[in-house]
């Protein structure tokens, strides 16, 4: 186990008046040591909202769990967890349990599973596994729960692990390298992978890499018995991006998943693809950023399919708004939404009524309206005050104690 965890369960005394008022958004800083409060049910749709932060700086300690009110854009502090730079996290298909890297160097790298308590939003760690390889910045869980994927920036590596009945993770299972370098003599100089994905229907796995302008695919091996992988080596295929694009985040439609979306961290630019049983069929690209800052960072289509959006950082940090033609999942640019620095994540709200931004230099969670028509965002002031947040992910309805 990784000695640098200490689990602490922390939450800040904010019940609901009897008058149905909610109290006044807090932030960590408002949050000590040793307090228990239960997380009562309001009215409209609650989610707990989860936020992983960049911990070598000041300003934060772990993985910060809130209730967001999906109805008004409000949002509560709850609990935190110490964990050393979770930059990136996921929950279990269920909600039962939360999986996050630590995004560390080869030695001290990791990878972390907790429990996760719907009745009052605490996190427990449960287990602990060196990923064996340099910066994991991206994870990933199969639809079943079953097999857990990171992505190593600094190894250039992808590293599975499988899920056992209690939600611990074994050994790493299987680490795969990869090779390849791009026209950036910097920033492409080896491979860079920054995510890896299943496929809407869970017989493949995605995996981009920023260093050598590809897209890589491997089958799925969705009932591999103990110590063996869940991904089929022998089935990887390669799929070449643009040079020079450095491939970084992508989604797929909610349709089906019948287009992929894959943007660029250094072109700035969204690839459209057509996607269907594994393949792909480029079929556009347009630019999300238009300064040249080479930072473009995040992405995501609306839930109702309609919209698409994608994070830029470095110049004019903000979020491209893309509208969806519905015959054929080709994008027209709708707007443009500057948001504080360092845009490096964003969610939006299961009812796409909410986009949330993790500004990273500004050490605040920005919540934005979506306008249902537009697609346009409108910012709510509605900020929550937390340290170098980096990733934003919903753990399903907040209940009763």
């Amino acid at each position: 186990m990784i000695k640098n965890i200490v689990m602490t369960a922390v939450v800040a005394a904010l019940l609901v008046s009897c008058t149905g008022n909610r109290p006044e958004k807090t932030d960590e800083r408002n949050i000590s040591e040793g307090e228990e409060v239960s997380v009562e049910e309001t009215s409209g749709g609650d989610l707990f909202l989860l936020a992983g932060t960049y911990t070598s700086n000041e300003g934060s300690k772990g993985i910060f769990v809130y209730r967001f009110d999906t109805d008004t854009g409000d949002s509560d502090a709850i609990s935190m967890i110490e964990v050393e730079n979770p930059s990136y996290l996921t929950p279990s298909p269920d909600k039962r349990f939360i999986y996050a890297v630590s995004e560390n160097d080869g030695t001290n790298s990791a990878v972390h599973a907790f429990s996760f308590d719907k009745r009052n939003g605490k996190m427990k760690l449960i287990n602990s596994k060196p990923v064996n390889s340099s910066a994991p910045c991206y994870i990933t869980v199969d639809g079943k729960g079953k097999n857990v994927h990171t992505a190593n920036y600094g190894g250039g590596s992808i590293a599975s692990f499988q899920v056992k009945e209690d939600g611990t993770l074994t050994s790493a299972i299987v680490l795969k390298h990869f090779k390849g370098s791009g026209p950036d003599s910097v920033r492409q100089e080896s491979a860079h992978l920054h995510s890896v994905r299943y496929s809407p229907d869970g017989q493949y796995l995605f995996a981009a890499d920023l260093g050598s302008d590809k897209l890589y695919r491997f089958n799925v091996n969705d009932t591999p018995f103990e110590g063996q992988p869940g991904l089929l080596d022998s089935s990887m295929k390669e799929f070449l991006i643009p040079a020079g694009t450095g491939p970084r985040h992508f989604d797929f439609h909610p349709d089906g998943g019948k287009y992929l979306y894959l943007l660029g961290e250094l072109s700035g630019e969204v690839i459209v693809f057509d996607y269907s049983f594994g393949e792909l069929i480029q079929k556009q690209v347009i630019a999300a950023d238009t300064t040249g800052a080479r930072g473009s960072a995040d992405i995501h289509v609306s839930p109702d399919g309609r919209f698409l959006y994608a994070s830029n950082r470095l110049q004019a940090d903000g979020i491209a708004i893309f509208s969806i033609n519905s015959n054929d999942g080709t994008l027209v640019k709708a707007g443009y939404q500057l948001t504080g620095k360092h845009p490096r994540n964003f969610v939006i709200s299961p009812n796409g009524k909410f986009l949330l931004v993790a500004a990273r230099d500004d050490n605040k969670i920005q919540v934005f309206r979506i306008d249902d028509e537009t697609g346009l965002l409108t910012d709510t002031h509605k900020d929550i005050s937390l340290g170098k947040p980096v990733c934003l992910k919903f753990a399903g309805n907040a209940v009763n104690r």
